[in-house]
């Protein structure tokens, strides 16, 4: 059976002989059909529920609103995304320069989509179709459910439900979630029911919050505007809840109303996972894109496969942990294999897999030993300060993979292209993981995080210290060398984190001088909301130790720190 889009033109839902729509998804990004675009598989896990579901991509905000109109009014409800990144990263710079490309944009074009598409998007929606539910989703909507620091505002800005005027947030990754919104609003807009729905924020009134039991009541926007500490005080009791098996109902106190955000839903299990990644995605850009040029982030993902979400890095200055969890969920390897296989058949596949990964690419099959001990946990890392005495960490299950991967027929390369946590593996003398990454999943260039050189710094970020990168250095050029490879480590830094300031830049390049580092991915820091580095950029003050914390905000001064890397 020829596999189709999802509908994005009146005329495609004509063909589909469907006189009503009973969801609209709105998305900052293009409409490209492939697991790793959020919008993409809302869409297709909605659809699996028997909901007719349609996209539109990218919509004109500045004309006539067509784009906003061309469906009419959904049965059910407007799901809102500004798309797979934060817009204002996917916008500006690190020095708040505008970008003059859009990697989620045919053509790698800028300019299709607003500043803080989430709002504009509903602001126009429900102007055009009051008294339509609206839900948003995404990184951008999780990172923002409750008062933030906005780098681009210079600002502690309220949540977004406050400025978008949505009903609903659904945070985190949507798979298991929004089957049950829709479900739901399948019976009509009933927001008692809505509000009973795991891992989903919405604005109530005192009546409602008075009534809630276990419940943890945070400091108020107002009171966070006032008093730093109180900021600080807020993540803290956020973060800690966010990392718990079992978490409480958080409560923030807005405008003499309360944003309230129901705990999560639980860990998905790995059959969840597998059904998601199983739907019938073309894996392909709409056809609407025929000649208006290639869509770089889609070309960079198309021939990779992700096999697991979560991380339990814990890097402070890192969104994923506050989107996608602490706690991995490994897909099984028959959905990883059958997936590889339909990939196969596209037809500019050459046998060259881009990625076989994660977000962290060696966190694959990884869980606590004891679950009971996890069901007590709140450590926002598993492996910082320390690794977890609780955490298996054994790498057989991901090496175990690669080998099979690797094996199969019409398969070439498999390369290793996410992050390699390094922390893991690299001071157990009988390491196998790494030999056979080189060795067997490297095209020349093994790219790894150190982030920086100096422990100052790297406590700050959570890291762990640049020591154990040396000890990695050294492990790699042995293993090159006892395989005759001619392979270079490429490492990854940051400057002007909370905690570094220029001296400490300056002995991060004295020290890449004297090893020789080839330095080619290299950053100044962003904030970015919900992290623990845009808190301490905000601040001034480590929450944790109410301790103040050295920050860089000078721009001219942060381009200072940026060129120690390249002197």
């Amino acid at each position: 059976m020829e596999k189709k889009w999802l509908p994005a033109s009146v005329k495609e839902v004509k063909a589909l002989g469907w006189d009503e729509l009973d969801i609209i998804l709105i998305t900052g990004d293009a409409y490209v059909d492939h697991p790793s675009f959020g919008a993409a598989v809302i869409g297709r896990i909605l659809e699996a529920e028997g909901y007719r579901v349609a996209i539109v991509p990218q919509p004109n905000w500045r004309d006539d609103l067509r784009d906003f109109k061309k469906f009419g009014r959904p049965k059910l409800f407007f799901g809102v995304t500004a798309g797979n990144m934060d817009s204002m990263v996917n916008q500006y710079t690190a020095n708040k320069r505008l970008r003059s490309d859009d990697a989620y944009t045919p053509g790698n074009k800028a300019g299709f989509r607003p500043d803080y598409p989430t709002i504009v998007y509903s602001r126009i929606l429900k102007e055009l179709y009051p008294g339509t539910p609206m839900i948003l989703g995404d990184i951008e909507a999780s990172l923002r459910r409750l008062t933030h620091y906005d780098y681009w505002k210079n600002q502690i800005i309220p949540s977004l439900l406050v400025d978008s005027g949505a009903d609903l947030i659904s945070y985190g990754m949507g798979d298991t979630v929004m089957p049950k919104i829709a479900k739901v609003l399948k019976n009509g807009f009933n927001m008692k029911l809505l509000r009973r729905i795991d891992q989903v924020a919405f604005i109530a009134d005192g009546k409602y919050v008075d009534r809630l039991e276990d419940k943890i009541v945070l400091n108020s926007y107002e009171e966070c505007l006032r008093d730093p500490r109180a900021f600080c005080d807020n993540f803290v009791t956020v973060e800690t809840e966010s990392n718990k098996i079992n978490s409480k109902i958080l409560v923030e106190p807005v405008g003499g109303k309360f944003v309230v955000v129901n705990p999560p839903s639980g860990v998905m299990k790995s059959e969840e996972l597998d059904r998601t990644y199983e739907l019938p995605f073309t894996r392909l850009p709409h056809p609407r894109y025929i000649g208006k040029g290639a869509i770089p982030a889609y070309d960079m993902i198309k021939f990779s496969i992700n096999i697991h979400r979560g991380c339990f890095g814990g890097c402070s200055f890192c969104t994923i942990s506050a989107h996608q969890g602490k706690y991995v969920v490994s897909r099984s390897e028959r959905s990883i294999i059958g997936e590889i296989e339909s990939l196969k058949k596209l037809p500019d596949f050459k046998g060259n897999l881009s990625d076989l990964g994660g977000p962290s690419a060696n966190m694959y099959g990884m869980m606590g030993k004891e679950q009971g001990l996890c069901n007590k946990c709140s450590r926002p890392s598993c492996i910082y300060p320390s690794v977890c005495r609780n955490l298996n960490n054994d790498h057989d299950r991901i090496i175990k993979l690669y080998r099979r991967v690797r094996s199969l027929k019409g398969i070439k390369k498999v390369f290793i292209g996410s992050g390699i946590r390094y922390d893991m593996f690299i001071n157990d003398e009988q390491d196998k993981y790494l030999p056979e990454v080189i060795i067997h999943h490297t095209g020349g260039r093994l790219k790894v995080a150190p982030e920086h050189t100096e422990d100052n710094v790297l406590k700050a970020m959570r890291k762990p210290p640049f020591a154990l990168y040396q000890k990695l250095h050294a492990r790699f050029k042995d293993v090159c060398a006892e395989n005759k490879l001619p392979y270079q480590l490429i490492p990854y830094f940051i400057s002007s984190h909370p905690g570094c300031c220029e001296k400490d830049m300056a002995k991060l390049g004295r020290t890449v001088g004297k090893l020789n580092l080839r330095l080619e991915q290299v950053q100044d820091f962003t904030p970015t909301p919900m992290t623990l580095s845009s808190v301490m950029f905000a601040t001034g003050i480590d929450p944790y130790t109410g301790e103040k914390i050295f920050v860089e905000t000078e721009q001219e001064k942060k381009r200072r720190q940026r060129n120690y890397f390249f002197d």
